[in-house]
């Protein structure tokens, strides 16, 4: 019998290693989060390596796989996420998400990282009727590129960047979290998990074993992060933009709402095409941070209905003459 991924979480009071689990905060398709005490009182995130299609965990809190066949993968996933682990402890960055320890028990890795107060981007977005204003947004992103750069001279790709995984420090500033490395390498071994990856957000590259996957990769990411705090909801996914792209570009749909600038640069970054993207990340930093972009002129609320009628009446007539 399958377990739920609830059901395969470890319980509150659990004691793991120098810590106690305190509750559950997340479960994702490679991995669960608790929030966790150390005998001081304070407050971490402890993720643990669990694939849900691959292991399940037994009646003494050991961490199983339930196929055979899977086991040459599950023991990739978990090399990778120890990686990954030795990689973040090894960063120190206010933007980057601090592993503080990391370590083997239930037969799995945990990975022990700082517990921040704030909220995630996905709810700043609510609170905010879906639309962030200009400034916000490049403040922000300007400040988690900063981190990410951090990242990537660390030879670590995010692969999962979305709003969900961009926390908002109460008081502070932008936080980037869960890194992907041992679903990336699942991935590319296994057509299985290629449904893993977050639609809307991950790059064309991601879906095809034959194209290289880098720094280009995080920034499409970005690019759609940007897309939806703009107002533009969660972007179409790169699989179907493939066979049709429906994406409105945001030069278009967002001209009257930000800088020409920023929209052009979102649509950069969102190219199909990797090498049409910027080529680096520092070229996307410098471009959020320039203080001289020119901000839109909003018109009068009467004015910008007519505005939108006369472009729905060109619409129309383009679209009988054709």
């Amino acid at each position: 019998m399958t377990q739920s991924r609830q059901e395969t979480a470890l319980p509150a009071g659990y004691r793991l290693a120098d810590y106690t689990i305190v509750r559950l905060l997340s479960v994702g398709g490679f991995s669960v989060v608790y929030l966790a005490l150390d005998d001081d009182d304070q407050k971490f995130a402890i993720k643990e390596y669990l694939p849900g299609h691959l292991a399940c965990r037994g009646d003494n809190g050991q961490v199983t796989v339930q196929h055979e066949l899977d086991q040459e993968a599950f023991n990739l996933g978990l090399k990778c996420f120890f990686e990954e682990g030795r990689i973040l402890a090894g960063i120190n960055h206010p933007n980057v998400v601090r592993v503080a320890n990391f370590f083997r028990a239930n037969q799995t890795v945990y990975l022990v990282m700082e517990y921040a107060d704030g909220r995630p981007l996905t709810r700043e977005l609510e609170i905010a009727g879906g639309r962030l204003d200009e400034r916000r947004i490049r403040r922000w992103f300007a400040a988690l590129l900063s981190g990410l750069r951090e990242v990537h001279l660390h030879r670590l790709l995010h692969l999962d960047i979305k709003p969900a995984n961009i926390y908002l420090r109460r008081g502070g500033g932008p936080l980037l979290l869960d890194f992907g490395a041992a679903r990336q390498t699942l991935n590319q071994r296994s057509r299985e998990f290629a449904s893993m990856y977050t639609p809307g957000y991950a790059a064309p590259e991601q879906y095809k074993s034959d194209m290289a996957q880098g720094p280009w990769t995080d920034i499409y990411a970005l690019g759609a992060c940007l897309y939806s705090c703009m107002g533009g909801g969660t972007p179409q996914g790169a699989k179907e933009r493939a066979v049709k792209d429906l994406l409105e570009p945001a030069s278009r749909r967002f001209v009257r709402l930000y800088s020409r600038e920023l929209c052009e640069l979102v649509d950069r970054c969102l190219d199909m095409e990797p090498e049409r993207r910027p080529a680096t990340l520092m070229e996307v930093q410098k471009r959020l941070m320039d203080p001289h972009y020119s901000e839109p002129v909003a018109l009068p609320e009467s004015q910008a209905v007519t505005h939108k009628l006369a472009g729905w009446l060109r619409s129309l007539t383009g679209s009988r003459s054709s």
